[in-house]
């Protein structure tokens, strides 16, 4: 059966998201064609404004409306703790535990297969963060910054991690002052954080060496 050509430009559309098959993309596409009017042309007008009313948080790289993130911009939370991830969703994820600190978000991983390198993803911006914390706590013996590195455990997860780790080393930050601790095995290995229940991320994070 030949569909409009309306019907078909947005099955194509919805073929591109991941997880979705052609069947499904029919399916959405023609649920949505019994969407009252206003309901569609209110999605029509949130898709249209996504990438408008979003950016990267100034500090932390995560998604935000504003240009400081509210995690970022909550005092009540631990400035000397970033966990590293590789994605917003990971984010999302690991709020759902009791963790406390801010995160840093690298929107990807070193994956030199992928022509992905260490310049493709946020870790400049990660090492301008520790310099600035580091300027904050070097004059307290008793302060310290830790940089969890919550990649996925993975190839390409544990490799960003190690690269990660020796690149704050060779900055020179000074093991006291920045620790570095790795996610606990509490997630399978390959698996990704967004797809993890609570309890194996609490374990992971309570895990963390």
């Amino acid at each position: 059966m030949a569909f409009p050509n309306i019907i078909t430009d947005l099955i194509n559309y919805f073929e591109r998201l991941p997880g979705v098959g052609s069947k499904t993309a029919q399916r959405l596409v023609f649920y949505m064609l019994n969407f009252p009017d206003r309901e569609l042309e209110e999605f029509g007008s949130l898709v249209g404004a996504l990438k408008k009313r979003t950016q990267l948080c100034s500090t932390c790289k995560n998604i935000s409306e504003e240009e400081t993130c509210k995690i970022c911009s909550d005092t009540s939370r631990n400035h000397r703790q970033i966990l590293v991830v590789t994605s917003p969703l990971d984010v999302v994820a690991l709020e759902r535990t009791d963790y406390k600190g801010v995160y840093h978000v690298l929107h990807g991983l070193i994956d030199p297969l992928s022509y992905i390198g260490p310049d493709d993803i946020y870790l400049a911006s990660l090492v301008e963060r520790l310099e600035k914390l580091v300027f904050e706590v070097k004059n307290d013996p008793d302060s310290f910054v830790e940089v969890v590195l919550a990649t996925n455990a993975g190839m390409e997860g544990e490799s960003t991690a190690h690269y990660i780790r020796d690149l704050i080393r060779e900055k020179g930050f000074d093991e006291s002052v920045v620790r570095i601790t790795r996610i606990g095995r509490g997630l399978p290995v390959g698996g990704d954080i967004e797809y993890a229940d609570d309890n194996t991320l609490s374990r992971a994070l309570d895990s963390r060496r």
